[in-house]
């Protein structure tokens, strides 16, 4: 398996990923528009698919937020691994990929609101999101991280892209 950019070609495919895994886990079969909403409006800041022998079996997306502080933070939404495919390893190599990504694009943090077991492997947590002022504040699935040294360590306010309604 590889963890490469998405491209074009790959569209169809994620949004087959993308819907299984959301269908299969919640009952939601519509996240694929939010993929395709955030990447049509040009707000699709990193996106990474698993590819495997030719065949994309994960993928995931991080579109900037707007900060209030002039930061830069990103949103993780979302990451999905195709059914069958779960608890492979696939959602974790995605999720190391892309916050390597996020820091190679100079991002200050990661916001994520996800399940509070999961993310917390790769740095995420609750505490680290106290500072961070949103709709989704508050709550223990939204996690954030810090990329760089500070980034949380003073009230930020982010604003989501409008696809995330």
């Amino acid at each position: 398996m590889t963890i490469r950019p998405a491209a074009p070609a790959d569209h169809a495919a994620i949004r087959e990923v993308v819907r299984a895994a959301f269908t299969r886990e919640f009952g939601k079969a519509n996240e694929h528009e939010l993929v395709e909403a955030l990447r049509a409006d040009g707000a699709a800041l990193a996106e990474l698919v698993a590819d495997d022998a030719g065949a994309v079996v994960g993928h995931i997306l991080f579109s900037p937020l707007a900060t209030n502080t002039g930061q830069a933070f990103a949103a993780l939404a979302p990451v999905a691994v195709k059914p069958g495919l779960q608890k492979s390893g696939t959602g974790s190599a995605l999720c190391h990929a892309g916050v390597a990504a996020c820091r190679a694009l100079r991002q200050d943090a990661v916001i994520v609101l996800g399940h509070p077991a999961y993310y917390p492997r790769f740095g995420f947590s609750a505490e680290a999101a106290r500072s961070v002022q949103s709709p989704f504040s508050g709550r223990p699935s939204f996690m954030a991280l810090a990329l760089t040294p500070g980034a949380l360590d003073r009230p930020v306010s982010v604003t989501y892209h409008s696809a995330f309604g």
